[in-house]
């Protein structure tokens, strides 16, 4: 099993561009660490210079305590499982499974249990004797870990592992690799763009931006208690609401938002009177059919989900910023910023009706304008 360290890790390329900054990161023995942010963060690089597929061009980068900048990949016992799968058509479920072992010139006795062991463990037995074009995509995708777990390497490194699969087979596979982990116990830094596997898979996430990390915690701190405007943003689906507004403090800590007063939780009885601020809601928060005290909105675009509504909302007095989210969020928002809020499957609410919600001040952030930062 392996402790990986990042000590004020950099990577720097020709041109001046810095895809990683001084990272600072303490991954332990036998955790399941994710990466997570947009395109262009940092989070494969650095999962790049783990496997020695990067140059490290500042800081120090330790494996078991050994610093392992200038280590040759094939020194550093990790196993690397790619978004392409990189599995060789012409060969079997079997024989892809054991080439590593082959390689390395392990006895055959020993890669037969090996890959026996190795196929029983991600039910593959029945297959052992298949070609990859036999397979469906969800197969390939243990095939690849198979071949990555029979070597019992150090630590997996695993990038975006699950991005070529439908839906349905991702959440399967979100499962099957947190299983897999759990049993084997092995070291595992798993990078995704994607907040839903972050949030279901990570023993601790590290949310990056820029080359850097926003915050690292537990999913369920990322989401409770976000420390700035990018992480509110990034964590949790849909993403949060965000409403400029002012501090008024007369009667315990509140904010104006137009013609509507919001009270905030005692926490923030510190803030200062006539203060901006940006309130963070979450659209889980906010209870439709609230009482005079809450926000009204109309109701642009109503998504039935089944089990609950994702309400789009207007309200032409309301200072809404639309959310810093991954480039690949399709959001319409951008243009004309609507609040949203989920609400039971079982509601009835009609398009350009006005809509009452209620907010529990405990359930609201609040956020610096000009830092981004929690407050």
């Amino acid at each position: 099993m392996a402790q990986i360290t990042f000590d004020s890790v950099s990577k720097t390329y020709e041109g001046g561009y810095a895809a990683v900054r001084d990272l600072d990161l303490d991954i332990k023995d036998g955790e399941f660490m994710v990466l997570v942010g947009p395109s262009g963060c940092g989070k494969s690089t650095a999962l790049r210079m783990i496997a020695g597929l990067e140059e490290i061009t500042g800081g120090e980068l330790r494996i078991n305590g050994r610093i392992a900048n200038g280590l040759a990949p094939r020194d550093r016992d990790i196993a690397m499982v790619f978004q392409s799968y990189a599995l060789y058509p012409h060969l079997t479920v079997a024989q892809n499974i054991g080439f590593g072992l082959r390689t390395r010139q392990v006895d055959r006795a020993t890669i037969d249990r090996k890959v026996r062991e190795t196929a029983e463990l991600l039910e593959l037995t029945e297959y052992l004797g298949r070609k990859p074009a036999k397979l469906s995509g969800g197969q390939r995708q243990r095939v690849a870990m198979g071949r990555a777990l029979v070597r019992s390497p150090n630590a997996f490194l695993m990038d975006e592992p699950l991005s070529n699969l439908d839906a349905r087979l991702r959440g399967q596979m979100r499962s099957e690799i947190a299983k897999l982990q759990r049993m084997t116990a092995v070291t595992t830094i798993y990078v995704t763009h994607d907040q839903v596997e972050a949030m279901t898979m990570g023993d601790r996430v590290a949310v990056m931006n820029r080359g850097t990390i926003q915050q690292l915690d537990t999913p369920r701190a990322l989401y409770d208690r976000p420390k700035n405007l990018f992480v509110a943003s990034f964590i949790g689906s849909p993403p949060m609401n965000f409403l400029r507004g002012t501090v008024e403090a007369a009667e315990g800590p509140a904010v104006r938002l137009g013609d509507t007063l919001l009270r905030l939780d005692p926490r923030h009885a510190g803030l200062g009177q006539g203060r901006p601020v940006i309130l963070g809601i979450r659209p889980e928060a906010m209870r439709v059919g609230g009482d005079s005290g809450g926000l009204s909105a109309t109701a642009a675009f109503v998504e039935d989900l089944g089990a609950t509504l994702l309400l789009h909302l207007e309200n032409a007095e309301l200072d809404i910023v639309p959310p810093n989210v991954a480039e690949d969020d399709v959001d319409l928002n951008v243009v004309r910023p609507r609040l949203r809020a989920v609400t039971e499957g079982t509601a009835r609410i009609a398009r350009d009706e006005v809509v009452r919600l209620a907010v529990a001040p405990e359930a609201i952030h609040v956020f610096d304008p000009a830092s981004g930062e929690a407050l």
